[in-house]
Order: structure tokens, then sequence, then C-alpha cells
């Protein structure tokens, strides 16, 4: 069991939810604590990031991912290795995020119902309802940098405590 902080008003517990846990979802777990970080506000934001599949299950970062999040400047674990989301990850965390509406899809077979509203598609934060380009498809992670980085900052400031 990943060691979680306990929940209480201040923590804000978010995973984010891509394919593989490879490519999409780990970029935004890291460039989502980026924001956080240089914000100050580390302290209340509790952020992971899963699969909705288990092809991928505990590789690392696709060496792509991690080349475009370093070209950025963006610092992450490299020992993060690929997860599958579970059913009770819905209880842990306070928003599930996808990237897509294929995850939105593949996350309610797992879950069921979203009876709190926790489920979100990371660009509907930006106004637009649309995926995030999968990388892995289209080669382009610097097109998915910057998307992430857009929904990413755009739920921040709609979530700022």
């Amino acid at each position: 069991m990943i060691d979680m902080p306990l929940n209480s008003n201040r923590i804000i517990r978010i995973l984010f939810i891509c394919h593989g846990n490879i490519c999409r979802s780990p970029m935004a777990e890291f460039i989502l604590k980026a924001l956080v970080k240089a914000r100050g506000l580390e302290g209340e934001y509790y952020i992971e990031s899963a699969a909705v599949s288990d092809e991928e299950y505990g590789n690392p970062i696709y060496p792509p991912a991690r080349r475009c999040l370093s070209q950025h400047g963006v610092l992450f674990d490299p020992l993060k290795t690929a997860r599958t989301v579970t059913k009770a990850d819905y209880a842990r965390f306070d928003r599930l995020i996808c990237m897509d509406e294929s995850n939105l899809r593949w996350l309610r077979r797992i879950i069921g119902e979203d009876p709190e509203g926790k489920v979100h598609l990371l660009m509907s934060y930006t106004g637009v309802r649309r995926d995030v380009a999968d990388p892995w498809y289209t080669g382009d992670f610097e097109t998915t940098f910057q998307d992430i980085l857009e929904g990413c900052e755009a739920m921040l400031s709609g979530m700022e405590i």
C-alpha cells in the first residue's frame, strides 16, 4: 500500500489517469507537482498517477516522456513505475483526472458510478472538453506537455485553497 497522508480539509488528493501510466499521466503527475511546489503549496496536495490498463504495469516512465519533462526542467521520480487504478482509489482520492474519453470509459468499468463527482477530463478545466493527445501514437510529446501544462494550471487555479 502506498503511504498517503490522511485526508483533511487541507490536503487535496489527485490521481491522474491514462491508458498505460508511462506517458501522459506521469507527465501530469510531475507537472502538477512542479506547479504546486512553485506556488509553495506542497503540503496541501497529494498527487499520483495510474493506468486503466495493466499492459505497462511495473514499467518506468517512457524515455521520450522523461526527456520532455527534463527539457522543461520538470523534476520526476526516476523510480516511478506504472500501476493500475483500483476501485479503492475512488475512496482514496478527491479527484480522478483522465487524459481522454477512452480513459473515462475504462475507469467507469473499474470504479463503477461516480456519485461524488470526482471523475474529470483534464482539458475540461480549460473550458474545452477534449482529449490530451496520446504521444504513444502521435510521437509529439511537446504538444502533450503543453496540453497537460494548460490543463494543470487551469485545474490548480480553480482549486487553490
